[in-house]
């Protein structure tokens, strides 16, 4: 009997599913340069039927990211759950506990956008987006401690943490160093605190 044409739809979105979760699969187990001979192989589909989805390799990659995004978006735009009363530790900690989930989340694949980022435009400015987005996250939780100091000063401060508590420093952490998430975090939340509070102590 026939396939209907609902049934050839779904048929299609099914294999084009399969083909965007290979391709992160493939992307998060580190190779940062997946073919489609091996993403075909990995989604059970053959390597000319992925072009009735996707126009290249990058279009299909697009897709991946786009579907990443959807999964760290819920943390990326979580608001802390802190106020300006609380002490700069459990704020500090808010920051960076919030960081790690989504640095965990991303994996390799945060290094795969980085790694595109210069080629693809989309990507760079979903990558500045989600970068401001943690940024004044952070400038705001550590806004009591900061806000009486020169903007000048104020600005360096938030820029030195920003950079300290980045999707890079974290990678180094935990790859170059060898650490594990928990040491990781205790690092960064331990060095956070100290810069923040250092402005603090100097007045």
């Amino acid at each position: 009997m026939a396939e209907n044409g609902d049934g050839r739809r779904e048929r299609r979105e099914r294999n084009r599913d399969a083909v965007i979760e290979a391709v992160l699969e493939i992307i998060a187990g580190g190779d940062l340069e997946p073919t489609v001979a091996d993403v075909a192989a990995r989604a059970g589909v053959s390597a000319r039927s992925i072009f009735r989805y996707f126009d290249d390799i990058d279009d299909l990659c697009r897709a991946g990211l786009a579907r990443q995004r959807e999964r760290i978006d819920p943390i990326l735009l979580r608001e802390l759950d802190v106020t300006a009363d609380d002490p700069p530790d459990a704020r500090v900690a808010a920051v960076v506990d919030q960081r790690v989930e989504l640095f965990e989340t991303m994996g390799h694949v945060g290094e795969f956008a980085r790694h595109r980022a210069p080629f693809q435009p989309l990507i760079a400015d979903q990558l500045t987006f989600a970068r401001a987005v943690l940024r004044d996250r952070l400038a705001r939780a550590c806004e009591p401690e900061l806000a009486d100091l020169p903007p000048e000063q104020r600005d360096a401060i938030v820029a030195a943490a920003d950079v300290m508590c980045s999707f890079e420093a974290y990678r180094l952490l935990r790859r170059d160093h060898n650490r594990s998430r928990e040491d990781a975090a205790r690092v960064l939340r331990t060095a956070l605190l100290s810069l923040v509070t250092a402005g603090v102590v100097a007045r």
